[in-house]
């Protein structure tokens, strides 16, 4: 039987989810949460009814009534508005998310626009909870700091139960689901922790522990791309970090496993439309 692999830290380690608490407590009447370029929400509702409604579209229901209490994800910039009874007992804890990378960070590309679930299907999140709650309606020292990390490990309890319940989920076909996939996991963990590795199709695939032509058919299926190209994906947001970090880009060629800054160059504009210094500026404007 092979070993479990950790199919989350190689991921979280490189494109860190920052969250900042900036509501607990009690919550009536109206309230919109506009749509800021590169903000998400992760909602918390401990008790009450509250109604959320979308606009039509952003392809989301326009109206969900929520009556015990659940877990609201908003991973990208998404308009949303709460609805609740002035006489409604309700109390929500909520914080701002920014994804590093912005749109290239994995995680963030393969989540859907919103994930709504009750808290009790999602193990693990009660003391998490009990603790961010408690931490976040009483002053004390290091509190908006120890609430920001409460609410990452409620984050990370939460893309725990994603990969363990990728149907139930609404996630779709991409990286959540291969990593669901046990024998998939293995091998995109792998291009995760050694980027720069030689990875072609049957090293990948006796990491996996299929044939190369299982492999290859059930990566597209499941994940959406082939191998290879989700590798090139995978390198070329890596290389967007360092360099928005302000290390060169031969600095980070091998490290990626190309033998030179060109063959690196090549590939940022057969993805991005444009080279390595070109992206750099635009991503400063």
């Amino acid at each position: 039987m092979a070993e479990p692999v950790d199919r989350l830290s190689a991921l979280l380690e490189r494109f860190r989810v920052r969250t900042q608490l900036f509501h607990a407590g009690g919550l009536s009447g109206h309230h919109r949460f506009e749509a800021e370029p590169g903000r998400g929400f992760l909602h918390v509702l401990h008790r009450g009814e509250i109604e959320v409604r979308h606009r039509p579209r952003d392809g989301l229901a326009a109206r969900i009534r929520l009556a015990r209490p659940s877990l609201l994800l908003y991973p990208r910039a998404v308009v949303h508005d709460f609805h609740s009874d002035d006489r409604s007992d309700v109390v929500l804890t909520c914080a701002a998310l920014r994804f590093e990378g912005g749109e290239r960070n994995p995680v963030l590309r393969a989540l859907p626009g919103l994930i709504q679930l009750p808290l009790d299907e999602v193990e693990g999140l009660g003391e998490a909870l009990s603790l961010l709650f408690a931490e976040s309606t009483r002053l004390r020292c290091g509190q908006r700091l120890l609430a920001d990390r409460l609410f990452e490990v409620v984050l990370i309890q939460l893309l725990r139960w994603l990969l363990d319940h990728p149907d139930q989920s609404g996630v779709q076909q991409g990286l959540l689901h291969g990593l669901s996939d046990p024998a998939l996991a293995r091998a995109l963990v792998s291009m995760h922790e050694a980027p720069g590795a030689s990875w072609d199709l049957p090293a990948l695939a006796a990491r996996a522990g299929l044939s190369r032509s299982a492999f290859a058919a059930r990566f597209r299926a499941v994940v959406g791309q082939t191998p290879a190209d989700y590798l090139a994906d995978w390198r070329v947001s890596l290389a967007q970090t360092q360099l928005r970090e302000g290390r060169a880009l031969k600095q980070i060629t091998h490290e990626l496993g190309y033998a030179n800054s060109s063959a690196l160059s090549r590939l940022f504009r057969q993805k991005l439309g444009m080279s390595p210094s070109e992206w750099l500026r635009s991503a400063a404007v």
